[in-house]
């Protein structure tokens, strides 16, 4: 459900109910039933219609209708909407800890994040800064890339939440062909086809022959373009950031492989912000999330758009087909 406080409530309560969701999931929220409610009275939606404890197995949830997961431990009546609190950031940690447990454990086919708000997390004496940190320290995945994704458009990341001037000295060549592999996986299990991408450069005009930087381009990212190309890969690069994404260039490519957080972010909110979702690349599970905050300004007012969680869900579900398709493939060529 993400952020007690935030816009989260609101577009879950709205998803549980949603019919496209519906004709391709059972959707169960992971939260507080009493905030909930509460936030249902309030911006005049339905109410959860199914409910069971937090220690009830899948097996016990009603039929296949969707369902809220209830995790308890907070008074909805002392939530102040739109305001960072201590008791909203360990409740929105405590959602994700359960469902992560149980898609871990195979009762789920996917995880969807609501958003969070670090500093409630930090205030609640959580040790992570975000859902993404947590997952990979909680599955032993030592990296991981965030990737944006909507029908329009694909941008992964090489670095992420860390300060601009740090962005240089975590860049290595192994880190930038990783990126490159696990986009070219992600992608093609989206579309079903071996995707061309581009990878941009760090600095303005991507160098332009050393003239800005410190010589990252060929240092550090040609280097690794090269070794994707050398298997198999179809990709070109580095490119100038600043031309990228303009609709002649992009349309060339599945999918954009940046350096840092906001060469990524900016771009693809200001194209795809209510549909974008957010994928994290290189866990053993498939974790989507909305692409935007807690919107603590809009929280329980009703004017909270769903579709990036719906999208979220709905690209989660996607992902989750194809993983398995993967997976029975692979178990029918070893038996065979």
């Amino acid at each position: 459900m993400g952020d007690p406080a935030g816009i989260g409530p609101e577009i879950c309560l709205r998803l549980l109910s949603d019919p496209q969701v519906l004709k391709r999931c059972v959707p169960v929220v992971f939260g507080d039933v009493g905030v909930l409610v509460r936030v249902a009275r309030q911006c005049r939606l339905l109410r959860p219609n199914r409910v069971v404890t937090g220690g009830q197995g899948l097996l016990d949830l009603p039929g296949s209708s969707p369902a809220v997961v209830d995790q308890g431990g907070l008074e909805a009546f002392r939530i102040r909407p739109g305001q960072v609190q201590a008791s909203c950031g360990r409740a929105a940690f405590r959602y994700l800890e359960a469902a992560t447990a149980r898609t871990l454990n195979g009762e789920f086919a996917a995880l969807a994040t609501g958003p969070i708000n670090k500093q409630a997390l930090q205030a609640g004496g959580i040790p992570f800064s975000g859902h993404t940190d947590y997952l990979a320290a909680t599955t032993g995945t030592s990296s991981v890339y965030m990737m944006l994704a909507s029908d329009e458009l694909r941008v992964s990341m090489v670095t992420g939440h860390i300060g601009v001037d740090q962005v240089s000295r975590e860049l290595t060549t192994g880190r930038v062909l990783e990126a490159i592999r696990l986009t070219r996986d992600a992608v093609e299990n989206l579309r079903g086809e071996t995707p061309r991408l581009a990878v941009s450069g760090l600095n303005p005009h991507a160098g332009e022959g050393g003239l800005f930087g410190s010589g990252e381009e060929e240092r550090v990212i040609r280097p690794a373009v090269e070794a994707a190309r050398r298997e198999g890969m179809e990709v070109d690069g580095p490119l100038p950031a600043d031309t990228l994404f303009v609709p002649s260039v992009r349309s060339r490519y599945q999918a954009v492989v940046t350096m840092y957080h906001d060469q990524g972010h900016v771009p693809f909110k200001m194209i795809s912000f209510d549909r974008g979702i957010h994928m994290t690349l290189g866990l053993p599970l498939v974790r989507t999330s909305v692409a935007h905050g807690t919107a603590f300004d809009i929280a329980w007012t009703g004017r909270a758009n769903p579709q990036s969680l719906i999208q979220a869900v709905l690209w989660a579900g996607r992902l989750a087909e194809r993983k398995r398709a993967v997976h029975e493939r692979t178990a029918a060529r070893r038996a065979g």
